[in-house]
């Protein structure tokens, strides 16, 4: 029986198949070639080191294959890491993928059911009818993308999962903060990372398709919307304009990726809910890899800070 990512620990010995969700190329000081390999399972992922890498053992290490690998676990800054030792080919139809990808906790007919409520909340018809037309248009798909390709949400479902936490916390804030438009805020939660699905090449490998480079899922949801409200015969209407000022900037900062800076206030509650819950995945994911009473590596999401994980 294979063991779980999830229940590495230091000292293990490992032979059996992983999934390939990463791969970077790298070379020492003395320029021997090495690969940084994120391999994965249904439990979660692990960074592993394959030093002095043949060419034949880089044909093989590619994403989106299931490969078998011999190796070793090994602590390296507080955290587990896979050294390989050897890396094989496997026959990608014997495997069953469930067992390689990470899903979400949360059901697709409960996520369903809550996005479906959110929507029919919208009291505004202009709002009501340019989110209806989106979530037309992604269809089921909406369900199986991650909301990011490696820092947070990045598992099967992470997208809706993301969305679903993010209408809890503006439902929460509108009732604390009753000033606010519901309707315009609940609109750019369902809206905002939409073009994420044209940004990334699948919910499964994840890597960046030429127009995600090229343009990025902000400014490819702006495109969607202005052509949505067009067909709806309302691109002139204040909720047009108000609904696409929110995707264009809910990163809240330039140097983040938005083109223009939060200028209503539901946007800025947009970007801060937004950030809170990017940051509260990705340090759930990384507090989970490390024992009680140590720290977590350095997180470049979260300016490059290590955490703490207490005792209790």
């Amino acid at each position: 029986m294979n063991k779980l990512i999830e229940n590495y620990e230091s000292k293990d010995v490992i032979n059996q198949p992983l999934f390939i969700k990463g791969v970077l190329k790298g070379a020492t000081d003395k320029g021997a070639p090495y690969l940084t390999i994120t391999l994965q399972d249904k439990s979660g992922s692990i960074h592993a080191k394959l030093w002095n890498v043949t060419n034949a053992q880089e044909d093989i290490a590619v994403v989106g294959k299931v490969v078998f690998i011999s190796g070793d676990i090994i602590e390296y800054n507080n955290q587990l890491q896979l050294r390989i030792r050897n890396i094989s080919e496997l026959d990608q139809k014997s495997v069953s993928m469930d067992d390689f990808i990470i899903k979400s906790n949360v059901s697709i007919s409960k996520l369903k059911n809550e996005i479906n409520e959110a929507i029919s909340s919208i009291e505004n018809q202009n709002y009501k009818n340019m989110i209806l037309k989106v979530y037309e248009m992604v269809g089921e798909d909406f369900y199986q993308y991650p909301a990011a390709a490696r820092i947070h949400h990045s598992f099967l479902g992470g997208l809706a999962v993301h969305v679903s936490s993010m209408i809890k916390l503006g439902n929460l804030i509108c009732n604390l903060y009753p000033q606010l438009n519901r309707d315009l805020l609940i609109s750019g939660i369902l809206a905002h990372d939409i073009g994420k699905m044209i940004e990334f090449n699948g919910p499964i490998t994840t890597e960046y398709t030429l127009e995600g480079k090229l343009i990025g899922h902000i400014s490819i949801m702006q495109g969607y919307l202005m052509q949505i409200a067009k067909e709806l015969n309302i691109e002139d209407s204040e909720e047009s304009i108000l609904l696409r000022h929110m995707v264009l900037s809910h990163h809240g900062k330039l140097e983040y990726g938005s083109p223009i800076l939060p200028m209503i206030q539901e946007a800025e509650v947009l970007y801060l809910i937004d950030n809170m819950d990017a940051r509260l995945n990705t340090l759930e994911t990384a507090l989970k890899q490390v024992k009680p009473g140590s720290f977590t590596p350095r997180l470049f999401s979260l300016e490059n800070r290590a955490f703490y994980k207490p005792n209790d």
